[in-house]
């Protein structure tokens, strides 16, 4: 009896463990096909299948076995003389050591993925945004930019390493796709520099609710000094409406919703409604696509997750006075730069954050000493009141500095 169990018990696992393995030669072949572009081998997974989960086999002596049915094909498995189990019988654990090979071998890297728009004379700004979120990241990053024509040679050189003072990045050339297969996405400006990892805000995607289908921080944290609030012609979320600088989106929820709106009682989705939406508020809209986004989470609240403006933080969390409370306590974690400050001398402590990144090299020395002369250059703009809590430019960068280069891995 207790010899039965064990055959039954294993016989389960081989039975299962044949359908995983047969699953994962699939995703392989259907993977090796996509790669190399040749026809995947679905025909011969469907032999293996209706083969008993034999295979083809390798001629006699191999791995030991000289019977059809014995794993032959594998290029690692044993018999477990443990089960004393007869010749004849299926469990086999090689076919369960090479279920797990296999399947582990399909599965593929989760990648983050980072999108932005870039027109105009934005190509420096772009490349040090991009510097910025690759310098603290740590799962792989995908990175989509939509580009005039005329700027992608630049881009080319800049970030494919054809240039003097290039990047190391892999670009995506999908300067004109419209991104289907791509579930999650963050959006970002130009303007804007990563002072943490990316992977924390692509974390916040777990935390959506089950309406949620995009994030943002609000436009303002001070309603007295908000523009939507005090000078929009048209509807905006919440009390002051949301900033899209920063925007993290699961675009498979986006794609599946049909949303409310003003001007018809049906629901429309994502594709539908911009272009009808523009053409009524065309005349009321300042901020462009921010304006449409407002207007489309006005009437759908329950879609938009709001993170805190530490995530975008702008010149207006500072110029009257400092009104971002979570950057006060934990630092910025994301800088946006809008107004132009990275170029004017209107606000000095933005220009050093962005100056001091778009010098700094990937080198480890590099970035390890880019603190203290950074520091330095804060300290000559207390005189602005952005300046007077430069602080928290650095707090989070002091942070993601020590960890990414000064913390042995195991401990991170």
């Amino acid at each position: 009896m207790r010899r039965y169990l064990r055959v039954v018990g294993l016989c389960l696992a081989c039975g299962f463990c044949s359908l995983l393995y047969a699953f994962s030669q699939l995703a392989v072949s259907l993977e090796e096909g996509a790669a190399g572009g040749r026809r995947p081998q679905a025909a011969a997974v469907g032999s293996w299948l209706a083969d008993g989960g034999r295979g083809p086999g390798r001629g006699a002596g191999s791995a030991g076995f000289d019977r059809p049915g014995r794993c032959k094909d594998l290029s690692l498995c044993y018999w477990n003389h443990y089960w004393m189990l007869p010749s004849d019988v299926c469990g086999m654990n090689c076919f369960w050591e090479a279920a797990f090979r296999y399947s582990l071998k399909a599965q593929p890297t989760e990648k983050m993925h980072l999108a932005v728009v870039a027109c105009g004379e934005r190509l420096e700004e772009t490349v040090t945004m991009l510097k910025s979120a690759l310098i603290f990241s740590i799962k792989p990053l995908q990175v989509h930019i939509f580009a005039e024509d005329q700027l992608h040679d630049s881009f080319k050189d800049r970030v494919t390493g054809g240039g003097r003072g290039s990047s190391p990045l892999r670009l995506s050339h999908l300067y004109q796709l419209i991104l289907k297969e791509v579930d999650s996405l963050l959006y970002v400006d130009t303007d804007i520099l990563f002072l943490r990892p990316v992977d924390d805000i692509w974390s916040l995607l777990k935390k959506f609710n089950s309406t949620q289908i995009a994030a943002m921080a609000p436009e303002h944290e001070e309603p007295r000094i908000g523009w939507y609030n005090r000078f929009a012609r048209h509807p905006y979320y919440g009390k002051t409406g949301v900033n899209s600088g920063v925007m993290l989106m699961n675009m498979t929820r986006m794609r599946r919703k049909y949303f409310k709106n003003d001007m018809t009682t049906a629901r429309l989705q994502w594709g539908d409604i911009l272009l009808p939406l523009l053409k009524k508020y065309k005349l009321n809209i300042t901020w462009g696509d921010q304006d449409l986004l407002n207007i489309m989470f006005f009437h759908n609240p329950e879609s938009l997750f709001v993170f805190p403006c530490q995530w975008n933080y702008r010149p207006d969390h500072c110029i009257y006075g400092s009104n971002c409370r979570e950057a006060e306590e934990e630092g910025v974690f994301i800088l946006h730069g809008n107004r132009g400050v990275y170029h004017d001398d209107k606000q000095p402590a933005f220009r050093a954050m962005y100056e001091a990144l778009r010098n700094c090299s990937f080198e480890d020395d590099a970035v390890r000493s880019l603190l203290k002369p950074l520091e330095l250059e804060l300290q000559k703009t207390v005189h602005t009141y952005c300046g007077k809590t430069y602080k928290i430019f650095i707090k989070q960068l002091t942070k993601s500095i020590r960890s990414r280069y000064d913390t042995p891995p195991k401990e991170r």
